[in-house]
Order: C-alpha cells, then sequence, then structure tokens
C-alpha cells in the first residue's frame, strides 16, 4: 500500500469489539473503502468466516483487495468483495448466495483519499474540477451540473436540507449570480462565490464557509440520504437473528436517519398511546444497544482530526 491509499479507520475498537466477530461468521463492510475496518475484522472472523466487502469506487477496491489477501492464507477468511452501492445491498447480497448475515458495518461519508484526490472535486480546501461523483463510471450526475443549471430555489433547498446552513439563499443567489458572468467549471471558484455571500462576521466561526455548501452538493450528487434509508432497510432484512448492525455517521443528517430507522424497528407497535393493550400485533425486530452514540476520545480526535464529528449506534436483530 502506498501512501496514496493509507486511510485512518475511525473508532475501529469500538467497531470490532461491539460487532462481536468471533460469534459471527458472515460479516458484511457495506462501506469497504481501503479496508481499514475489514483488515481488523479479518483477523477476527478467520479462516472460517466470510467476509464480504462492497465498495462503488474500484480504485478502493482494488487497494483494499490487495491489503487484504495479504493476510495469510490460512488466518484469512473466505473474501467476497463486490463492486457495487450498498443502496443496491439487496442483489449484492443475492449474489453471494449466502441466507443471511451476522454482522454489518456502515462508515457513511467520503474517505479521506476521496477528499484529498483533487481530481474528484470534493475537497473545498484543494481546487480541482466540480465532479463529486462516488461512482464516476455510473453516474452522470455531477455537482458542476447543479450549480450552473439549477435555479435559485432548488439550489436553496439543496443547500439548505442537506446541510443546515442558514445562508442556504443568499449562497444560491450569488451563485446564480455569478454564473451569469461564466460558468462554474473548478471547485476554488465556488468556494469564492460563497465567501463573498457568507458576511465576515459569520465566516469568523464554525469551521471553512464553503464546508456546509459541498456536503450538500455531495450528498445531492449521489442522492446519499436515499441510498443510505435503503441500504439500512436492506441491512436489517438480512440480518440473522442476533445479527448486529453498526453505524458510523459523520454530520447529523445521516445521524438523524440512522437514530430514527433504528428506533422504528426497536418500537414498531401502532396502537394509539392510550390503549392499554397491545392490539396491531407488530413486534419489535431491533434492540438498540446505543442509548447514546459511542464518539471518539481526545486521544483518537488528536491522532485523525477527520474522526471529530464520528457518532457511532449499534443495534441488534431480535
Amino acid at each position: 500500500m502506498t501512501s496514496e491509499y493509507r486511510h485512518i479507520p475511525v473508532l475501529l475498537t469500538e467497531c470490532i469489539d461491539a460487532l462481536d466477530l468471533p460469534d459471527h461468521p458472515v460479516y458484511v463492510d457495506a462501506t469497504l473503502g481501503f479496508a481499514g475496518h475489514s483488515f481488523e475484522a479479518a483477523k477476527h472472523l478467520g479462516k472460517d468466516g466470510l467476509l464480504i466487502g462492497v465498495d462503488q469506487d474500484e480504485v478502493a477496491l482494488a487497494a483494499a483487495s490487495e491489503k487484504l489477501e495479504a493476510i495469510p492464507a490460512d488466518e484469512r477468511p473466505e473474501l467476497a468483495l463486490l463492486r457495487g452501492n450498498f443502496g443496491n445491498l439487496d442483489e449484492l447480497l443475492l449474489s453471494c448466495e449466502i441466507p443471511g448475515i451476522d454482522a454489518i458495518l456502515f462508515d457513511l461519508g467520503v474517505s479521506s483519499v476521496q477528499i484529498d484526490t483533487q481530481s474528484r472535486g470534493f475537497s473545498f480546501k484543494e481546487n480541482g474540477p466540480l465532479d463529486m461523483r462516488m461512482d464516476p463510471g455510473n453516474q452522470t450526475l455531477t455537482a458542476q451540473e447543479i450549480v450552473n443549471t439549477y435555479n435559485a430555489a432548488d439550489l436553496t433547498r439543496i443547500i439548505r436540507n442537506n446541510s443546515d446552513e442558514k445562508w442556504a439563499s443568499r449562497i444560491a443567489d450569488f451563485i446564480v449570480k455569478a454564473r451569469a458572468e461564466a460558468p462554474f467549471t473548478e471547485s476554488g471558484q465556488l468556494v469564492e462565490v460563497i465567501k463573498a455571500a457568507i458576511p465576515a462576521s459569520a465566516r469568523r466561526a464554525g469551521g471553512h464557509p464553503a464546508k456546509r455548501t459541498f456536503q450538500a452538493l455531495r450528498i445531492e450528487v449521489n442522492s446519499e440520504l436515499t441510498v443510505l434509508r435503503r441500504g439500512l432497510d436492506a441491512a436489517v432484512r438480512w440480518l440473522n437473528p442476533n445479527g448486529l448492525i453498526a453505524v458510523i455517521s459523520y454530520h447529523s443528517l445521516e445521524d438523524r436517519i440512522v437514530k430514527d430507522l433504528f428506533a422504528n424497528y426497536a418500537n414498531r407497535c401502532t396502537c394509539p398511546p392510550d390503549l392499554p393493550v397491545c392490539t396491531c400485533g407488530k413486534k419489535p425486530i431491533l434492540e438498540v444497544l446505543t442509548r447514546k452514540p459511542i464518539v471518539p476520545t481526545k486521544e483518537e480526535i488528536d491522532r485523525n482530526p477527520r474522526a471529530r464529528s464520528a457518532k457511532l449506534r449499534i443495534a441488534k436483530k431480535l
């Protein structure tokens, strides 16, 4: 592995401990990336386990395969590394011809390598093409198309709904005005317009002023929130009894979806609150094991600042 593909897995010990892998031989890493979590998981699974890794980035998939196959054959679990999006988890797992799974991990968001690769256009710190596609080979919509063609109302909706950006309307207006003079082609252009749109007093706190808008565009380009809901629903269906699901999220929108979905599966009764006895017959499907999300320690954040916003939630299939 070259330095280009080094990636620090977030909440690694907490994930491995929570998933109880020695007792769960079929493990799915729904966001394989560069196998940071799966490399450690493979050691616990051993040669009798099955490790299914899913990623839509072929560069990451190739690097993960190389890393995992470096584990000695007599210690390595069976590997099934699949190219695809976890929103299509049903089809991907059907291709493995397995009846169910025992543990699954979702590590959401963009990997450090994707952020740091200028040609991908995810970063607001490095100038590059306004792309932001997770899977360029199978996606056509780019951030460049959005900022150059969406009207101000749609831009406002995307930026506000996908990032809680309080200056969404003003940013959208500035984008529309700027593109009338010259279309956006690079991320640096967009950063400067966002900076101009946000008042100086508001730019002094809360991190980089373009962070929220770039997040919002990335979510729109990749339909991330829709894909997340679909992937989580599929994961719950595939879990065997006592199977475990762990999800690491990095912003409030993702965490809210995970929290609400876990709660809905744990509290399925639809009877009126004042009804003394349940008559709907709907039974809980999940037990939520994390009343509050697990967050990184100060030591981990010092080692890896990108872990700062991470939240881990875990649930068990009943």
